[in-house]
């Protein structure tokens, strides 16, 4: 009879005893899936809609004549009479090594309109990405077409306009089509139209005064994108915004170590369980293992009886704890994430971790208590017969 044929049978004896090292086990096993498996989906949901949550690297002239301050930021470069970036060198961005990371890229015209004695920002941009670069926007009316205005709160309530009155901008009469709701940012302030309106308004076509790009940047650091941007457009200053990637960032890794924390947890606990379960079946064996002492086992031969077992019962726990853990996290998205449009996807990687997780925690907590049954006197052992 093998080593292995007396492990499974000892494992058959006490089914008792092998069941609550295997229970303990997969409840580890599963409990560590499922959080990483649910947090892995969450952050996968939460970086797709943060590659959705406005601009954060911004591209201006590298000469500046006039500081402007648009959206909170300071941005210099910004020169109604200078020689903007010409927006056919845009294509670049789309060539560079990390240009799938760009969710959103948004080309803006500048200019100032005067009107009724007031002298306001005009902005030209591309309403067709507004959605991820502005998606703090509300709008009542619709957005402008052709010939039309989107104007900003502030300017609505000052200029006392509503959706579809006339204004004329430059000798062009244009009609206002929609308003801003207040957005407490410099948008409020400002009156937009389409990119192509405001170039031909402001004599400017086929050129752009910034550009605003939205990209979280989850497989690369910012700063390699803002180089690449910088090598695509030499002519341009690239900067990141680096407040909000850092947020971003910072709040998926904070996902990540709560996981990893409560995982190395669980994961103790369940050592502990089979290290007292594995203790104990020692102990209860002490009669048969000074038999096999008596006809000739060797300690090494006592040591790997125990480390079979072990070794079995702890593949069978990773096996039913990753698929325990993936259903168990499948109904946690359901219940507290019902928007979440994805599911969990079954991982390879994280079964065969799970596997080996649970092998080497089971080979581990088994290590005294095999060698506490590879040390036992064998004369000690027959005397309790």
């Amino acid at each position: 009879m093998t080593l292995k044929e007396i492990s499974v049978r000892n494992l058959l004896r006490r089914k008792g005893k092998a069941a609550f090292v295997l229970a303990g086990l997969v409840v580890g096993v599963a409990t560590v899936v499922a959080i990483i498996s649910f947090v892995n989906a969450m952050t996968r949901d939460i970086n797709h809609k943060l590659e959705q949550y406005g601009a954060n690297i911004l591209v201006v002239p590298k000469t500046e004549n006039l500081t402007l301050s648009y959206g909170g930021l300071s941005l210099g470069g910004v020169s109604f009479e200078m020689e903007e970036i010409r927006q056919v060198e845009l294509t670049r961005i789309k060539d560079i090594r990390n240009a799938a990371n760009v969710a959103a890229l948004g080309p803006l015209v500048l200019g100032v309109a005067d009107l009724k004695d007031r002298r306001i920002l005009m902005a030209g941009i591309d309403f067709s990405v507004a959605g991820i670069l502005k998606p703090w926007w509300k709008i009542r009316g619709q957005e402008p077409g052709d010939g039309e205005l989107l104007l900003g709160s502030e300017v609505a309530r000052i200029l006392n306009l509503q959706p579809g009155a006339p204004l004329e901008i430059a000798g062009k009469r244009m009609q206002v089509a929609g308003m801003l709701e207040p957005t407490g940012s410099q948008d409020d302030q400002l009156i937009f139209t389409r990119l192509e309106t405001a170039q031909a308004l402001f004599g400017k076509t086929g050129r752009v005064s910034m550009v605003e790009i939205a990209a979280l940047c989850k497989d690369c650091p910012i700063e390699d994108m803002v180089l690449q941007i910088s090598g695509a457009l030499p002519g341009a200053k690239v900067m990141a915004i680096q407040q909000v990637v850092k947020g971003r960032m910072e709040a998926l890794a904070q996902f990540k170590r709560f996981s990893y924390g409560i995982s190395g947890v669980i994961l103790l606990i369940g050592s502990l369980v089979v290290l007292v379960t594995m203790m104990g079946s020692v102990r209860e064996r002490t009669e048969e293992i000074g038999i096999f002492r008596a006809i000739g086992f060797r300690r090494r031969h006592v040591m790997n009886i125990v480390f079979i077992e072990a070794g079995i019962v702890s593949i069978l726990a990773g096996v039913i704890g990753y698929l325990a853990g993936y259903g168990a996290a499948a109904v946690a998205l359901a219940l507290f994430s019902p928007e979440h449009s994805g599911s969990v996807p079954l991982d390879g990687t994280l079964a065969a971790l799970s596997v080996a997780v649970a092998l080497i925690v089971g080979l581990v907590s088994s290590a005294y208590p095999a060698l506490l049954a590879a040390r036992m006197d064998p004369n000690d052992a027959l005397r309790a017969l």
